[in-house]
């Protein structure tokens, strides 16, 4: 079993309330979950599969909320037996475990392949969660994964922090932090995947009022659950504010107010020798110029005037 010393848990950052996080996706299971963000990287991620031309025996889903990665998986030509490690037993079948994503139930060199839709955005220690997916892993097998960026709720997180400011006279956190593609991408370098990629899809969702919005964001699991959160009820000043400004300031002609979500999508391979390596420096068998067909002009002598 691949799990962090005590001490490592102790050193980590907290950002999120991690059992809160589990009731808000209690919650959201009782409600009814609002999937469609789930559905669409689902669907994107059995694509990109699909054109990887490999066979997975052995799959994970890690840490997907619901079932919707496991469902666009079902069937797929790449993946054998897929197994869910899953935050909540609610509506998990078998083959499937409930398990907490920093603290992964596998062994070292086991699985082919892990993916993980839409939930590794609210862990405390991504660097050691990925350290840890990078050891389940055999030899060239994948990682691939999609989590909110560093641009997702950037409206509300405006609309927020200015109604708090007018009616309570001070900040405090609403919406959690993501990060940033860049960050992603380094992470995977950091962690030890080969050949790591990261890409951004940007979904602009419009609804009706904010309220609307705030609806489906409950039904995600994704109210608040940060550890720094007030810990007393929003005051409905501040919330009938918040939606006052959002609708100023994020509205459509049409009266519909919009929402951004960017969905980072991360793949990594665990390294092995049969992997496609970097030239070394000085290596390359043809010049830039060469390549590109370009006329190459010396430049003029320093402390020349040429116009």
């Amino acid at each position: 079993m691949a799990t962090m010393s005590d001490a490592t848990r102790d050193a980590r950052p907290l950002v999120f309330d991690r059992p809160l996080l589990r009731r808000r996706l209690e919650r959201a299971a009782r409600l009814g979950p609002e999937s469609f963000l789930l559905e669409r990287a689902a669907e994107d991620m059995a694509d990109r599969l699909a054109a990887v031309k490999r066979q997975f025996e052995t799959a994970v889903d890690l840490g997907t909320p619901t079932d919707a990665l496991a469902h666009a998986l079902d069937g797929h030509a790449a993946v054998g037996r897929l197994f869910r490690a899953a935050p909540l037993a609610t509506g998990l079948v078998a083959p499937g475990v409930v398990a907490d994503e920093e603290a992964l139930p596998f062994a070292a060199g086991s699985l082919d392949l892990v993916v993980s839709a839409l939930s590794l955005q609210s862990v405390n220690d991504l660097p050691g969660v990925l350290a840890q997916v990078r050891r389940t892993l055999k030899p060239d097998g994948l990682f691939m994964a999609a989590l909110f960026g560093g641009g997702s709720l950037s409206e509300l997180r405006q609309a927020f922090a200015i109604a708090e400011s007018e009616t309570t006279g001070g900040l405090s956190p609403r919406v959690a932090p993501f990060a940033d593609v860049r960050d992603l991408g380094a992470l995977l370098q950091r962690a030890g995947f080969a050949l790591p990629v990261t890409d951004v899809d940007r979904v602009v969702v419009r609804y009706g009022s904010p309220f609307s919005l705030f609806s489906d964001l409950r039904r995600m699991g994704a109210a608040n659950a940060l550890l720094e959160r007030r810990r007393v009820p929003l005051r409905r000043a501040t919330l009938l504010r918040a939606a006052e400004i959002y609708g100023e300031r994020f509205a459509d002609s049409d009266g519909r107010v919009r929402a951004t979500f960017e969905i980072v999508f991360l793949s990594g391979w665990a390294p092995h020798e049969s992997q496609q390596k970097p030239l070394r420096p000085g290596s390359a068998k043809m010049r830039l110029a060469d390549a590109l067909g370009a006329r190459e002009a010396p430049l003029p002598p320093v402390g020349t005037d040429e116009g």
